[in-house]
């Protein structure tokens, strides 16, 4: 060939690395009661930094899945075909206990365990990670109904991926899917319509149409429709009993922007057999319990997310040269990184700080209960916020390189928004985020005690904590003005895990361009006297 296909300064591929060597997951992993999973979390994290799973995730999301609505002699059967790299995604998440092993595990710290090989593991891939969410969330939800639980949790919980359909109770293990928006309601539920009529043989027919259901090949759903009582929770099979198709039928697959690996579909009901969960007329509160699991989940993604993209950045920027010098020496370029950086290390923190009030909660704990009420709520609208401009800003470090597929940053890209969307959009989850403080003042309570141990360590912290306090008590326009409100909550919250538990010299950076106005709109405006060596150094990826 000629010289002028000489191939220079491009950077090199990322290739193998352990990702859980990253301090601040491992910080939180012992902070928060499960330290003694680090070697589980090890061997998650040195298969998740591989090139061999990350091309698993870039086939699965090239070859997305296809309806299959009939056989080839006409039966109807409504089965979804995956790529094999999916399958093999999937069944190394469970057999890792990344879906619902944690419920079953009474060991201080599982659920902690759990998240934060959640975390690790999606960032090879992201999108099938839905149903193992769901099925993690299902669990509580479940219990609303000890018979049923009894039944069905023990297969929830089982480290053993058992894909196809046949009847749940005969086989090794399910996952569980959800189904509850309708066209013409969306995160609205209370609007859905869906009619369920009971039966002499004490079960429910479900009939109506439900508008987005993620994972349709999962073994069982929970899902809403209206009974005598009101609107009311349901655990529908996949299959019943005698071996036959439940009358749920897979209409079509959306053709989404991102999640392309896993399906999600429009289900109709026609006389679909039903169990009822928990108390009829009580659907809403019943669910709620797995909405608020998944809630987690979506904070733990967006963090993942981040994580993956401070790992691509960062190494493409040491990389590569530019105008002289490695791309990372480039002082603004450096601002850039470090601001990256320090985003997803706060994310990173909450995310921990979290999972062990779940886990602590789970185990009896009602002031972790009550932080953790209006803690995921903060956690989930802002996290997942931040996500979209982090994978952009991210993606343009790699420049030209970043734009095309073979570098993974526009799958990131197109993954970002999703969390943000998933159990309740940016609205929604502010709104709820008021909701709790009105009808659970003793959340309210709680969160401002978690805040109060970090008072006095630093002063751009505590002075949010007074703006903070006069937002709280002016309720005027709160439903206006919410989004702010919970922002300014969710910066504080971040800041009071770093200002405890993160190294002095990336708690300062965060509190004085986060809280301090040190910060512009963009990421790379962090202010003089950042030290960007040690914020790097924490998020450079290690082989």
């Amino acid at each position: 060939m000629p010289d002028t296909h000489e191939v220079f300064n491009q950077a090199t591929p990322l290739g193998d690395h352990s990702a859980a060597d990253d301090p601040a997951l491992l910080e939180g992993l012992r902070r928060e009661g499960a330290g003694w999973a680090e070697a589980d979390v090890r061997e998650v994290g040195d298969a998740a930094g591989s090139e061999r799973v990350r091309a698993w995730g870039e086939a699965a999301n090239s070859y997305p899945p296809v309806l299959r609505t009939h056989d080839r002699y006409g039966h109807r059967v409504d089965e979804v075909d995956y790529q094999p790299a999916y399958h093999v995604l999937m069944d190394q998440a469970v057999e890792h206990g990344l879906h619902a092993a944690p419920w079953a595990d009474d060991r201080e710290g599982a659920h902690v365990a759990r998240a934060a090989k959640f975390f690790l593991w999606s960032q090879a891939e992201s999108g099938h990670g839905c149903p193992i969410s769901m099925t993690y969330a299902s669990v509580p939800a479940l219990r609303h109904s000890p018979e049923l639980a009894e039944r069905y949790e023990p297969l929830l919980t089982a480290r053993t991926y058992d894909f196809g359909l046949r009847s749940p109770l005969t086989k090794r293990g399910l996952l569980a899917g959800m189904s509850m928006t309708e066209k013409q309601g969306g995160s609205d539920v209370r609007a859905n319509t869906t009619r369920a009529v009971a039966t002499a043989e004490g079960h429910h027919l479900l009939t109506g149409h439900k508008w987005f259901t993620s994972a349709p090949m999962s073994d069982v759903f929970l899902t809403l429709a209206r009974a005598p009582e009101g609107l009311t929770c349901f655990l529908v099979p996949r299959v019943l009993p005698d071996g036959s198709r439940n009358r749920m039928f897979v209409q079509r697959l959306k053709d989404k922007l991102g999640n392309r690996s896993n399906a999600s579909a429009e289900l109709e009901y026609d006389g679909a057999v039903a169990h009822v969960v928990g108390e009829p007329g009580r659907g809403v509160p019943t669910i709620i319990e797995m909405v608020n699991s998944t809630r987690l989940d979506c904070v733990i993604g967006s963090a993942s997310g981040m994580r993956a993209a401070v790992v691509q950045a960062l190494h493409h920027a040491e990389t590569r040269s530019a105008f002289g010098r490695a791309l990372v020496d480039q002082p603004l370029m450096r601002n850039v990184l470090a601001d990256l950086a320090l985003e997803s290390e706060a994310a990173t923190a909450l995310m921990t700080r979290l999972a062990g009030a779940v886990d602590r909660a789970v185990r009896g704990d009602e002031g972790e209960a009550a932080f953790r009420r209006l803690g995921v709520a903060v956690g989930k609208f802002w996290v997942t916020k931040r996500q979209p401009a982090h994978a952009a800003e991210a993606l343009e470090c790699l420049g030209g390189n970043g734009y095309v597929e073979e570098s993974g940053m526009p799958r990131l890209f197109r993954d970002s928004p999703l969390n943000s969307i998933w159990e309740g959009s940016g609205n929604v989850a502010a709104l709820d985020v008021l909701r709790a403080m009105a009808r659970a003042p003793e959340s309210v309570e709680a969160f401002l005690a978690e805040l109060d141990t970090a008072a006095g360590s630093d002063d751009h912290y505590d002075d949010a904590l007074k703006r903070l306090s006069g937002v709280l008590a002016d309720p005027e326009e709160a439903q206006y003005r919410a989004r702010a409100v919970v922002e300014l909550m969710a910066l504080t919250l971040q800041a009071s895990v770093l200002l405890r538990h993160a190294p002095t010299p990336v708690a300062e950076a965060f509190t004085a361009s986060r809280l301090g106005g040190e910060w512009g709109h963009v990421f790379g405006t962090l202010p003089r006297g950042v030290d960007t060596d040690l914020i790097l150094d924490r998020a450079r990826p290690r082989r």
